[in-house]
């Protein structure tokens, strides 16, 4: 289900595109250059980053890292840019963009760490290369990551959750952590979104990984994504 459009956002929009916050247009000018606007500091990119409460999360606990959300939609992607410029965090961008134009906006190797939060499952076998944990995207990632660039994927879909760590392995990425009960596991989780909250609270267990792409991962066929729309969250919520 996506959001009704809401009219007053697209008169909101300019106070957080003038205020650098909000991009959605021009992007590939930064190809590269992303360093120019986050000296010294690690690129971390969330894709589908819905109402932000993730991506500002993480912002705000750790400024030594720049932070850039993705989002397909401008009603959505409104939000986590008006929450980080409330915040005054100066480490978070929203793109408001298409994920498959990732490699018309990052040069190779210049993203560390790429998180998949609640991705839309595309459910039906025949939607299977929409998944944003496909192979085709893996070869995406790669190139954008490089040897050494984790990847953290968090979903309440159990189906989608084996589907993408077989993805995973036969790609040959090194899997790192995996738990079926993030919830109740060791494993670290600093910041939940929403969409998080608020099925867990209802007993359902969320699914983690995290993987490294490795020197010898890829060797599987890929073809670039790029006419295939890789929309985020299945709903306002997924965060």
């Amino acid at each position: 289900m996506r959001l009704r459009k809401k009219p007053w956002i697209e008169k909101a929009l300019p106070e957080v595109i003038e205020a650098g916050v909000l991009y959605r247009e021009q992007i590939e000018q930064f190809k590269g250059r992303w360093q120019e606007r986050f000296p010294g500091r690690e690129l971390c990119l969330e894709i589908g980053c819905g109402k932000g409460g993730f991506i500002t999360g993480m912002a705000q606990l750790h400024p030594e890292k720049a932070f850039i959300g993705i989002e397909s939609q401008s009603d959505i992607a409104y939000y986590p840019a008006k929450k980080a410029l409330e915040a005054g965090l100066g480490n978070i961008i929203i793109i408001c963009g298409n994920a498959a134009n990732l490699e018309d906006w990052f040069a190779p190797g210049e993203i560390g760490t790429l998180y998949l939060n609640f991705s839309d499952p595309w459910p039906k076998s025949k939607q299977a290369k929409r998944r944003l944990t496909h192979r085709n995207f893996l070869g995406l990632y790669r190139k954008l990551l490089g040897t050494g660039g984790h990847l953290f994927f968090k979903t309440d879909n159990r189906k989608l959750f084996d589907f993408s760590i077989n993805e995973f392995r036969e790609f040959g990425l090194e899997i790192r952590g995996l738990s079926y009960d993030l919830h109740h596991s060791g494993f670290p989780n600093e910041v939940q979104t929403e969409y998080e909250q608020k099925f867990s609270s209802r007993g359902t267990p969320i699914n983690y990984c995290e993987a490294v792409f490795t020197e010898g991962c890829g060797k599987i066929p890929t073809r670039s994504p790029k006419n295939v729309r890789p929309d985020g969250p299945a709903d306002a919520d997924r965060e």
